[in-house]
């Protein structure tokens, strides 16, 4: 026998679970019945890629015991866990990201049973109910099985056991948290509630008594039933169906609490077969902002479980999809590699991201409240979508909101359009971490004097993903913190005037910052600030530089900003008056540095600064 300490993290996971989720306790029977239906799946896709079939029909099966040392029995003919899988799967899950999980929760997360499905750590919820459990386990393909016991505090053992055939006995020793689930109602109760679709029957086996005519106990029948549909519910009719189908399918296969925003099915038939089921959760995935994100949609070939773990499935901006996909043309035995490139494959591919948008667009039109909460979850990788799906970029810019300078909440570029006051030319956007911020943003002002609305662009891929845009319906999108925001309201003549009349403050300043700034340009639109940064319209803009230096690209220069600056501000009459040059060079830097403060940006040595300021001040 082997006995093994859990990881730290495995350990704080236990705690958090057995002392935070006691009023969610129920759905531990969610979670292991869950795996099982995994473990069948996986199996049945195993034997068919072997040219074997299954021994016997697969299968879950209950048991209990009632008494004063009750027990609960979970137990499939799946694909089961050998020696090194038990102890990985089930001594260790650090590979769930559990350790940074447990440090970022909130108490009122704490008490969210859904965050055990969601981080992959369902078996775990047995120690909610039971003091000690036992999994014995033999591997498809082994003839050796393993027993896995521990009692959820610091260690656990496994040991060398016998099964007959392969698959995954689990035995819950019920605590008095969970005694109740030893009931034969209690137990069908739960699977009607949370597993009645799962795609496997599942069998309770109980005694019953058997009574004479004057009914007294003459004994005990041993019986076994099955308790769920196990109905794959997607091959079902959508007439046959009702909304609580959908969702309590939806909670089940996808381990949440909450239903579902909404959700899309549909069967495609003619030249390419196929049906499809798609759910948008009610809150964002917790990994969708990961690169190693858990795909949300399983890929089925006759009901035949294939995969969920395909990114090529759908495009990665629609990654918080969750569902099936169902195909009757692909070849049951289809490798992953041939997957990617198949015609059928990209056909089905194609058509369903269609389904999807079209089904977001007909949202944003019906129900626009529905359709808020929506974008509030999923705006950003729509929006990413106009970056990588051209194909479909024109519908994605249909579905994109964003925040406005002169209407609360979100506004799509279709609203914005019919607001355009007369003679506008462009639709203006200003970039940014802070939606305050921008609103009183400096650079605004001009705009606002001709009643013209500016978007408020705080996502920190719109100055990537807008500017790889650039029109709407044939009208240019304009960044008002780029060098050439207010070409549309300036003649030629004009622009030749201001350039002229701030020759002598131009020359002053840029000789006095160097290299630090690409050009000094005096400002036609400041009025309450000395200075603003912008940046040319071919680089990106600052907020831009300081996420790819964000990103780990440390040795990232970036561009130098241009400086904009207010010839009739105070500041910089004194600086163009002034004859001190150690004055001039100070003043200027701090006005450089506290137009980049004003756009987040910290000053590159904050003393240096900070010394400047004061040698002004004095």
């Amino acid at each position: 026998m082997e006995r093994k300490q859990f990881k730290t993290e495995v350990s704080e996971l236990l705690h958090l679970i057995i002392h935070s989720l006691y009023s969610h306790k129920e759905i531990f029977l969610r979670e292991l019945v869950s795996n099982a239906s995994d473990a069948l799946d996986k199996l049945k896709y195993r034997t068919l890629v072997d040219g074997k079939t299954p021994d016997g029909e697969l299968r879950i099966d209950l048991s209990f015991t009632e008494g004063d040392k009750r027990t609960l029995t979970i137990s499939d003919n799946g694909i089961g866990m050998s020696h090194d899988e038990l102890n990985d799967n089930l001594g260790t899950i650090a590979r769930s990201g559990t350790k940074n999980f447990l440090q970022g929760l909130t108490e009122d997360q704490k008490k969210d049973s859904n965050l055990i499905g969601q981080f992959g750590v369902g078996f775990y919820s047995a120690f909610m109910v039971a003091d000690k459990v036992e999994v014995t386990s033999r591997a498809y393909g082994s003839d050796q099985a393993f027993k896995w016991v521990s009692d959820g505090k610091d260690k656990y053992t496994i040991e060398e056991a016998t099964r007959e055939g392969c698959g995954t006995t689990i035995v819950l020793y019920l605590n008095d948290e969970g005694k109740e689930y030893g009931n034969r109602w209690q137990i069908e109760n739960l699977i009607k509630q949370y597993s009645d679709h799962i795609a496997y029957p599942i069998y309770l086996a109980y005694d019953q008594n058997t009574y004479d005519d004057k009914y007294n106990v003459t004994g005990t029948e041993h019986k076994v039933e099955k308790i769920n549909s196990a109905a794959a519910l997607w091959t079902r009719s959508k007439s046959s169906l009702k909304e609580e189908d959908y969702n309590s399918f939806y909670k089940d296969t996808c381990h949440d609490s909450e239903n579902p925003l909404f959700y899309l099915h549909t069967k495609a038939e003619g030249a390419t077969e196929y049906t499809t089921l798609f759910f948008v959760p009610a809150k964002a995935p917790f990994d969708m902002y990961h690169a190693d994100y858990k795909p949300g949609v399983k890929l089925y070939v006759k009901r035949v479980y294939i995969t969920d773990d395909d990114k090529e499935l759908l495009p990665t901006y629609l990654r918080f999809v969750k569902g099936v996909i169902d195909s009757e043309d692909l070849p049951l035995n289809v490798s992953r590699e041939i997957l990617q490139q198949n015609r059928v494959m990209n056909n089905i591919r194609t058509a369903s991201v269609k389904k999807l948008l079209g089904e977001f667009k007909k949202i944003s039109e019906q129900n626009p409240e529905l359709y808020t909460k929506f974008i509030e979850q999923y705006n950003r990788p729509l929006k990413e979508g106009l970056y990588q799906d051209y194909a479909n970029r024109d519908e994605l810019l249909e579905l994109v909101r964003f925040k406005s300078s002169s209407v609360d909440g979100y506004t799509s570029l279709a609203a914005y359009k019919e607001r355009m006051v007369a003679d506008q030319k462009s639709i203006y956007y200003i970039t940014g971490s802070d939606e305050a911020a921008l609103k009183s943003s400096p650079l605004l002002g001009t705009f606002k004097e001709k009643g013209i609305e500016v978007l408020l662009m705080t996502d920190d891929i719109d100055d990537l993903v807008i500017s790889s845009v650039g029109k709407y319906k044939d009208i240019d999108l304009k960044a008002v913190n780029k060098s050439g925001a207010m070409d549309d309201f300036l003649t030629d003549d004009q622009k030749k005037k201001a350039k002229e009349e701030g020759g002598a403050i131009v020359e002053k300043i840029k000789k006095a910052l160097g290299d630090r700034v690409k050009e000094v340009v005096v400002s036609t639109r400041l009025t309450d600030v000395s200075a603003v940064v912008v940046t040319d319209e071919n680089d990106p803009s600052v907020q831009m530089q300081q996420l790819l230096k964000a990103m780990g690209q440390s040795d990232y220069q970036g561009s130098a900003p241009i400086l904009e600056v207010n010839a009739a501000d105070p500041f910089v009459k004194r600086i163009v008056d002034s004859t001190d040059e150690s004055y001039v060079s100070d003043a200027c830097s701090v006005l450089l540095d506290q137009a980049l403060l004003s756009e987040g940006v910290m000053p590159k040595n904050p003393a240096e600064f900070a010394r400047k300021l004061h040698s002004l001040l004095v």
